[in-house]
């Protein structure tokens, strides 16, 4: 295989490993969560610093308090070299959930990940995850879909029911 064809394999991986953590987030997926860290990764998230493994076990129940969150990943850069990668990841990160005054509210977040990915065992994982924040905002929440039962738009699920799951089954069905 080539130099340029392994680089790009490689940031390809990196840059996958930054979406999974967001879909393990969004999706409160504890399996996906610890699979994007390197078995010695650590992560600094500014107000929280640990180990990967303690991240998730720490954020899980953070999330299971909102009502929805969503991450959405941009302008991933990453640089590769041998085994090891850095890479800065855009995120903006909006959380529905209940203000002090028990009203809906919505709380968005915006920064950036700093990620330095090394191999392990021949996968790419998140060696060290630091948080960088540029801005956040807190608003009440205005929304007002029908999310009942009876509605006809399928809805977000904070779990592994959300629907996701079941569509990337397809890829294992016969046609």
């Amino acid at each position: 295989m080539s130099a340029e064809l392994e680089t790009l394999l490689a940031k390809q991986a990196c840059t996958e490993l930054v979406y999974r953590f967001a879909r393990g987030l969004d999706r409160r997926d504890e399996e996906t969560l610890r699979c994007v860290f390197h078995p010695e990764g650590t992560d600094d998230h500014g107000y929280w610093t640990g180990t990967g493994a303690d991240f998730v076990t720490w954020v899980l129940p953070l999330l299971a308090g909102m009502e929805r969150t969503q991450h959405l990943i941009g302008n991933v850069l990453v640089e590769v070299q041998g085994t090891r990668a850095v890479a800065e990841s855009y995120f903006v990160a909006s959380h529905d959930l209940t203000d002090t005054s028990g009203n809906p509210a919505r709380m968005t977040t915006a920064g950036r990940y700093l990620d330095e990915f090394r191999k392990h065992e021949g996968q790419w994982r998140i060696f060290h995850r630091r948080a960088v924040y540029d801005w956040n905002a807190n608003e009440p929440r205005t929304d007002n879909w029908d999310r009942s039962a009876s509605s006809p738009r399928d809805f977000g699920k904070p779990d592994r029911s959300d629907s996701v799951f079941a569509f990337a089954e397809r890829l294992n069905s016969p046609d």
